[in-house]
């Protein structure tokens, strides 16, 4: 068998050789592209679902939210795993598959249950599919630091950086911690509203029904055509006081004669803090299941240098979790052991082939001490650094 295996290589010489420069190829191609990590992934496929239940209780979470949705999921194909957790105003269902579930149909499945059942839960609930991630997706975290304020932070984070790190490769989502989010408050006065004979009823249906763009046809002029649009989009205090509630008597009632406007922030269920001193506003990258952690790393701190030009002057990012450090200190140690161990192997089979011809009458082989970086063969005696 061997015989004819390598007369049929010796035969075909350039076919083999060819073989052999592609299989190097593609090693060498499969070396450069392989994913290294810190920490391997050896969670199984699993989906979260995360949903918002404005003021209620965790008991009323459980019985009103976790419970309905948790018997919509029992009996999705492939499901180990079924669990949830209960805070005030959260909910949080996980489900774990079995091994070798696809992710994308896994999340496929549970989001056609979750749809059918979100008709079923309080008005108010809201949320849904977490990102395609796992428990050690944290690959990347930072803090904006300068003259801001805290809810100038958060706008800058939600609205300039958080969007321009979503769209580098292998980046799942990117969290926003801390700060305030900015929000208009509308404080009706009773009085006032009594006295018109309105309701807070009134106020919330103008208020939606009001802000909005429409559009109002077209003027046409000879060739030429000019679009007609009715602006009502609230932007400022102003619109919002500015905005029609009802007419009473031939009078015109606005927001801001039966109501105090101003600008405050969304409730809070926790806040952030820096070396334990002050508050902060932090940025969380999660990577997607399955990237290169430290690709991914690299294309968002690309991302960051661009987006420095063009934050606000004495701002910055300060980063201080960056997972191709603690990735760049495991693969330095794993080389390093690696290295000693192709040491010692080189080591002891020179010792083996120096010692070849004599070894036939002795059975007592090479040893290799792994306490010290040299070889010794206790067969002879020999010793080799």
């Amino acid at each position: 068998m061997l015989r004819s295996l390598v007369a049929a290589a010796l035969s075909y010489r350039v076919l083999v050789l060819a073989l052999a420069l592609t299989v190097a190829g593609l090693g060498a191609w499969a070396f450069v592209n392989l994913p290294v990590d810190a920490y391997p992934n050896i969670a199984q496929t699993q989906v979260k679902m995360i949903l918002k239940a404005p003021g209620m209780t965790p008991e009323e979470v459980e019985s009103r939210v976790i419970t309905p949705i948790e018997m919509e999921m029992l009996g999705i194909p492939n499901q180990a795993i079924l669990r949830s957790t209960a805070k005030y105003a959260i909910a949080d269902i996980t489900i774990d598959f079995t091994d070798g579930t696809d992710i994308y149909w896994a999340r496929q499945q549970v989001a056609e249950r979750l749809s059918g059942v979100m008709a079923d839960l309080p008005a108010s609930v809201s949320g849904g599919l977490a990102p395609i991630s796992t428990p050690l997706s944290d690959v990347y975290m930072f803090t904006i630091e300068g003259p801001l304020s805290l809810q100038q932070k958060r706008e800058l984070l939600d609205w300039t950086i958080r969007p321009a790190l979503r769209t580098v490769p292998g980046v799942a989502d990117v969290n926003a911690l801390g700060g305030f989010v900015r929000t208009f408050e509308v404080r009706p006065d009773l009085v006032a509203l009594a006295g018109t004979g309105l309701s807070t009823a009134d106020i919330s249906a103008a208020i939606e029904s009001g802000n909005r763009n429409d559009g109002a046809g077209r003027l046409t002029s000879g060739e030429e055509s000019l679009i007609v649009r009715a602006v009502g989009a609230i932007r400022t205090v102003e619109d919002l006081q500015s905005l029609v509630i009802a007419s009473r008597d031939g009078r015109i009632v606005q927001l801001g004669d039966v109501a105090t406007i101003g600008i405050g922030s969304l409730t809070r269920y926790g806040a952030v803090s820096k070396n334990g001193k002050a508050e902060a506003v932090e940025g969380l990258v999660i990577a997607l299941r399955g990237a290169d952690a430290r690709q991914v790393v690299d294309g968002v701190r690309a991302r960051l240098a661009e987006l420095q030009k063009t934050l606000p002057a004495g701002t910055h990012v300060d980063v201080f979790y960056d997972r191709s450090d603690l990735i760049g200190r495991a693969s330095a140690r794993s080389r390093k052991r690696c290295s000693r161990r192709r040491s010692s192997w080189s080591c002891c089979s020179s010792c083996s082939w120096a010692t070849g011809g004599r070894r036939r009458s002795s059975p007592r082989p090479c040893r290799w001490r792994p306490s010290s970086p040299s070889c010794s063969c206790a067969a002879w005696g020999c010793r080799r650094t």
